[in-house]
């Protein structure tokens, strides 16, 4: 069940005109793609990047469940659907520039990461400060 607090945003987000309207102030990179960084609501916890076109975003706005763009595929594809790990959007924002978007959302029924993984960023780069 989607929180109270966030169920406003997200029947905002649901209906047509809102959702066209949405996706008509987004800006889209010259693939008609958008970046989408993927948190845990509960624990602020990044799980993954993907990619968003218009038609993933319309249907996680209206199904309230993160469907996002496959570049390699050329297609789209809600997370969960072949291995159950999906996410159930609690939130989404889009940044300042209006170039990305953050979906907070609730990971059930296993890890975020193709791997199997919590998150897809798990490895940390060494570097000299």
């Amino acid at each position: 069940m989607i929180p109270s607090e966030y169920s406003q945003q997200l029947e905002f987000c649901r209906s047509d005109s809102s959702v066209s309207a949405e996706s008509d102030r987004i800006k889209w990179n010259k693939e008609g793609l958008i970046p989408v960084v993927v948190q845990e609501a509960s624990t602020n916890q990044v799980l993954m990047q993907a990619w968003m076109n218009p038609e993933a975003f319309r249907i996680t706005c209206e199904t309230g469940f993160a469907t996002y763009f496959s570049r390699s595929r050329q297609s789209l594809w809600k997370k969960g659907e072949t291995s159950g790990c999906i996410q159930r959007v609690q939130s989404i924002y889009v940044d300042c520039d209006k170039d990305a978007l953050l979906l907070r959302v609730e990971q059930k029924g296993g890890g975020s990461c193709h791997t199997g993984a919590d998150t897809c960023f798990e490895r940390i780069c060494e570097f000299k400060s």
